[in-house]
């Protein structure tokens, strides 16, 4: 995170994939992390390197209130499905607020039941109206959040392989998720990719890089 603010410039990516993608105590762990170790606070410097409603969002993801529960409330995310259709394309223009406040205050399970309401109401699906109702970063992290949310180990294989793709390495994204996930996600991630895309995760990464660092990310991969 410190990174991805620091300096000129700011990585809106990184931040959208790190906050939309933790768990409450991931989050609640980099605030203490963040604060012990660079003496700043994490909410006030994300505030000050990001702007409007996507600022809001990612203000309202570091509160780290999402419910961890896997109880389902159906008539809620038919409330909420009504809620955000409302929002959106019942109206002329959005009323982000309303989105902000159910993308990143209900639970996953709670979400997925939403979206399968909002499908119901709709032409299009989650997806679909928040490509038509939002731009920019805001609809990129409002994205990343239903992406996690439908699988989240796809969300992360498609970033693997977007880091590697074509010409060059993106290797502070690359690097970032497999650390992020070698103690939990890691072996999941490498069926996944293999069954998306052609080769194994290790052979990608073996393409990709070299000397001390492809040892590093080889030996961390297994």
């Amino acid at each position: 995170m410190r990174n991805a603010i620091q300096g000129l410039g700011t990585d809106e990516d990184a931040i959208i994939e790190i906050l939309c993608t933790s768990s409450n105590q991931e989050i609640q762990d980099m605030n203490i992390a963040y604060k012990r170790v660079y003496g700043d606070d994490l909410e006030t410097d994300v505030k000050g390197d990001t702007s409007g409603h996507f600022k809001n969002l990612m203000v309202s993801l570091l509160q780290a209130n999402r419910p961890t529960d896997q109880c389902v409330d159906r008539a809620l995310a038919k409330s909420d499905a009504k809620a955000l259709y409302d929002a959106g394309e019942a109206r002329w223009g959005t009323d982000e607020s309303v989105f902000n406040s159910i993308m990143a205050s209900r639970s996953y399970e709670q979400l997925q039941a939403t979206f399968e309401e909002y499908s119901k109401i709709s032409k299009r699906n989650i997806l679909q109206a928040i490509d038509s109702e939002m731009s920019g970063d805001l609809c990129k992290g409002m994205k990343t959040i239903v992406r996690c949310v439908q699988d989240k180990q796809k969300y992360y294989v498609d970033r693997l392989y977007k880091s590697m793709k074509g010409l060059g390495t993106d290797d502070t994204t690359l690097v970032r998720i497999i650390i992020r996930t070698c103690e939990t996600e890691l072996e999941d991630l490498k069926k996944v990719f293999c069954k998306e895309h052609k080769g194994s995760l290790k052979d990608w990464v073996a393409g990709d890089t070299s000397g001390d660092y492809k040892a590093v990310l080889l030996a961390v991969i297994g």
